[in-house]
C-alpha cells in the first residue's frame, strides 16, 4: 500500500472486454537486448534507482536490496530533497528490513553520493539517462506513474513500479503502450500489487479457480477503514503546484481519489477471481461527509460502485474513510456451491453447504511485499516471463472507471473509460507550472457533483 502521509515526488487501441493473457515473449536476440537487459546474464552486480523516495519508495527499496545478494542501490530521485535525504539515511543506517539473511548488512548496499541524489519533478529524466542504472523503482505519486514508466522502457530499464499505474483513461493507455514495448525489449516489470504472491491469496484462488465454489456470480468488496487523517501544511512560500504535490493523497489528478490509490488491490483480485474477465459497466455514488475542509483537497471519503458483467454476474464495492465506523477489509466470492472469503491477510475460507472447510487458513505465511520483489529479480537474474503491467492497468482502470462514474452520476462502461480523452494530469516539470485544478478564492477546491460533468 503507498503511504499517504510520507509524501513523495511527483496510444494503444483500445482493449476489448475480454481475458487478456500476460502470455510469455520470445527471447529476443542478443544484440537486440536493451543495456539494462545484460545484467540478467550471469551474477553482475545489479544497479537500482529509486524514483520518490516516501515511505512506500523507502519499504520497496529496501525489499529490493534483501532480494538477492549482488544489487546496490546506485541513485535517488525526489521532487523534495528532505523526503529524498531522509530516505538514504534510513537505508544507509540498515533499516527498513524485513528480513536478514546470514551476513546481510543493508548499508554496504546503498551508494549513493551527492553527484547521483536528483531533484525536482524532472529528476527522474536524469536517472533514466544513466546507462548503468538497470532497475528503476517507481513510487511517486500515481499521477506520475504513466510519463516515468514509458520514459523507463525506453530508457531499457527493468521496472518496479507501486500501484495503481495511472489515475486516468490516458494514462492507462500510455501504461499499456510501454507494457507492449517492454515485452519486446525482454524488460521485467514488476507491479505492487503484492496479493499476487501472496502465499495465502494464491492458496485461496486455486480452490475458486479448480471450481470449489462452482461458477461465482457475485462479489464483494469491501475497503471500509478510518482513513488516513493527516495533511501537509501550507508554507507560505510553496507554489500551489509544490503544495499540491506535497498534499498529493488528496488531489485526483495525482492519487486517483482514494479508491484508486488503495482500492486498486481489491479491484485487482477480483479480475484474479474473474480470471481476468474485465466487466461491462458499472455505476455507483459517492461524496464527502467528513473530510470536508479545504485541507483535504477535493477527494471523496466514501463510494459504493456496482459492476455489471455480460453474463450476469455483479461486483459489490463498498470504500469509506471515517472513524468509529463498521470496517472491513477484504473479498467475499459467492458461487453456485458455496461461497469463499479473503478477509485482509488474516484469514482465507470455503464454505461449502452453511460449512467451513476444515482447511481454511488464518494467517499469512511469508512477506508478500518481499516476494514480489524476489521473483522480479529472479525473472531478471534466470530471464523469466515478468510483465505486470497489464493487469495492473486493468485492475487502476476498473478503480477509475468505478470514481468516474461516482463523479459523474452515469452508468460508465469499461470501453468508455479506456477511451476517455479526459486528461487529468499536469504535464508541467517545474514548480511555476500549473495544476489541473486551483482553489477559488476562499482556497477551496471544487469538487465534483454528480449530475454535471466532471
Amino acid at each position: 500500500m503507498s503511504d499517504p502521509i510520507n509524501l513523495t515526488s511527483p496510444s494503444d487501441s483500445a482493449l476489448p472486454r475480454r481475458r487478456f493473457l500476460e502470455g510469455s515473449t520470445a527471447a529476443l536476440a542478443a544484440s537486440a537486448f536493451p543495456a539494462g537487459a545484460f545484467a540478467a546474464a550471469g551474477n553482475e552486480e545489479l544497479k537500482i534507482a529509486l524514483i520518490g523516495c516516501g515511505g512506500r519508495g523507502t519499504g520497496a527499496a529496501s525489499q529490493a536490496l534483501q532480494a538477492e545478494d549482488n544489487v546496490k542501490l546506485w541513485a535517488m530521485a525526489d521532487a523534495f530533497e528532505p523526503n529524498l535525504e531522509k530516505s538514504r539515511q534510513v537505508l544507509e543506517k540498515g533499516g527498513k528490513i524485513s528480513r536478514s539473511p546470514d551476513g546481510l548488512v543493508l548499508r554496504d548496499k546503498v551508494d549513493v553520493p551527492p553527484e547521483r541524489r536528483f531533484v525536482g519533478l524532472d529528476a527522474y529524466r536524469q536517472v533514466m539517462s544513466m546507462d548503468d542504472i538497470d532497475v528503476v523503482i517507481l513510487t511517486t505519486p500515481p499521477g506520475f506513474r504513466p510519463i516515468h514508466f514509458e520514459a523507463a522502457i525506453k530508457a531499457g530499464k527493468h521496472v518496479f513500479m507501486e500501484k495503481p499505474v495511472a489515475v486516468d483513461g490516458p494514462g492507462v493507455r500510455k501504461v499499456l503502450a510501454a507494457a507492449k514495448e517492454a515485452k519486446a525489449k525482454n524488460l521485467k516489470v514488476g507491479v505492487g500489487l503484492n496479493r499476487r504472491h501472496s502465499p495465502l491469496h494464491n492458496d485461496a484462488m486455486k480452490r475458486i479457480h479448480d471450481g470449489g465454489i462452482g461458477d461465482v456470480h457475485s462479489i464483494r468488496l469491501y475497503n471500509c477503514r478510518s482513513g488516513v487523517g493527516k495533511y501537509h501544511k501550507r508554507l507560505p512560500s510553496e507554489t500551489e503546484l509544490e503544495y499540491q504535490v506535497g498534499n498529493w493523497y488528496y488531489f485526483t489528478w495525482l492519487s486517483g481519489d482514494f479508491i484508486v490509490e488503495q482500492s486498486v488491490h481489491d479491484y485487482d483480485l477480483a479480475l484474479w477471481i474473474m480470471n481476468e474477465e474485465t466487466p461491462v459497466s458499472c455505476q455507483g455514488v459517492g461524496g464527502r461527509l467528513v473530510r470536508t475542509g479545504a485541507d483535504y483537497g477535493h477527494i471523496y471519503d466514501h463510494f459504493y460502485v456496482e459492476y455489471k458483467y455480460a453474463n450476469g454476474a455483479r461486483i459489490y464495492t463498498e470504500h469509506r474513510h471515517m472513524p468509529k465506523c463498521w470496517g472491513q477489509f477484504g473479498a467475499e466470492a459467492a458461487g453456485s456451491k458455496g461461497q469463499a472469503g479473503i478477509i485482509s491477510k488474516q484469514r482465507a475460507y470455503i464454505q461449502l453447504n452453511g460449512e467451513l472447510e476444515p482447511s481454511w487458513r488464518e494467517r499469512e505465511s511469508g512477506n508478500s511485499y518481499q516476494i514480489e520483489h524476489d521473483n522480479l529479480f529472479k525473472a531478471i537474474r534466470k530471464d523469466l516471463p515478468h510483465n505486470e503491467a497489464q493487469r495492473g492497468a486493468h485492475a487502476s482502470l476498473l478503480a477509475i472507471m468505478g470514481r468516474m462514474a461516482a463523479y459523474t452520476g452515469q452508468q460508465l462502461t469499461w470501453d468508455d473509460a479506456l477511451a476517455s480523452e479526459i486528461n487529468i494530469v499536469t504535464d508541467a516539470e517545474t514548480w511555476d507550472g500549473k495544476p489541473t485544478i486551483l482553489p477559488d478564492a476562499d482556497g477551496r477546491y471544487p469538487v465534483a457533483m454528480p449530475g454535471r460533468k466532471s
